[in-house]
């Protein structure tokens, strides 16, 4: 089971799909492994006596991880409904804010998820059209040269350094491992890289232009997120 681990949402992605592990709900609600270990096999000796044991086969996955002497440990991958079953019989006001937090993280995860399948193209379709209506001849150095452009801007590297950091195979797309906020930064400058190729302007010039708007819309998103003061301090 190959997992990929969203450290913005604290959830892992298998299949296009959210899971949360047993080890992190142990952490956040406050106990012990063995414990959530023990309360999952009995929600799904239960579960198995019913009408519905898919249930359990599909929303309760038996996984491993290597504990901290580097033994091998067995652990539960939980979708949505897993976790909301798993977790019906936490009581206390703290277990109700944590379940509450848990799905709309899940919720927030799994729109992420379709969003980013829903633009695996490396190149927006328009500024395809925009680099072949550029060229007399287009070459497939045209189209990677520009997006590792727009992803130098935005990420800091190009495609190949960032597969080589995130241990992804050579010629993976990486745009499904990005976050929603990276992603959209780069469908926003590679829309605006439209017009430059249109305008006429040359590679640097177009890099300036991109580069600046990114520093500029970046600095209004800091601004907008900063907490404001009250005036009770000032």
């Amino acid at each position: 089971m190959k997992l990929l681990l969203n450290q913005q949402y604290e959830l892992y992605e298998w299949n296009g799909q959210a899971f949360c592990d047993s080890l992190k709900v142990a952490e956040e609600f406050g106990k012990r492994h063995d414990h959530v270990l023990r309360d999952t096999e009995n929600v799904l000796d239960t579960i198995s006596k019913t009408n519905l044991p898919k249930f359990g086969e599909i929303n309760f996955q038996l996984s491993s991880y290597k504990d901290a002497r580097g033994r091998k440990q067995p652990r539960y991958l939980y979708t949505k409904d897993g976790f909301a079953y798993l977790t019906f019989g936490f009581e206390g006001e703290k277990a109700a804010e944590l379940k509450i937090a848990y799905i709309t993280r899940f919720n927030q995860m799994e729109a992420f998820i379709n969003e980013r399948l829903a633009s695996t193209n490396e190149v927006h379709p328009a500024l395809m059209d925009a680099i072949k209506e550029a060229h007399a001849e287009p070459k497939p150095y045209h189209y990677s040269n520009e997006i590792n452009m727009i992803y130098r801007i935005v990420l800091g590297m190009d495609a190949k350094k960032y597969r080589q950091q995130n241990n992804l195979p050579a010629g993976t797309g990486i745009k499904p491992h990005l976050t929603v906020e990276q992603i959209t930064a780069i469908e926003a400058l590679q829309r605006i890289d439209v017009g430059l190729h249109e305008a006429g302007l040359s590679y640097e010039e177009r890099k300036g232009k991109l580069t600046e708007r990114y520093h500029k819309q970046n600095k209004k998103h800091l601004l907008s997120i900063r907490p404001k003061i009250s005036a009770s301090v000032l």
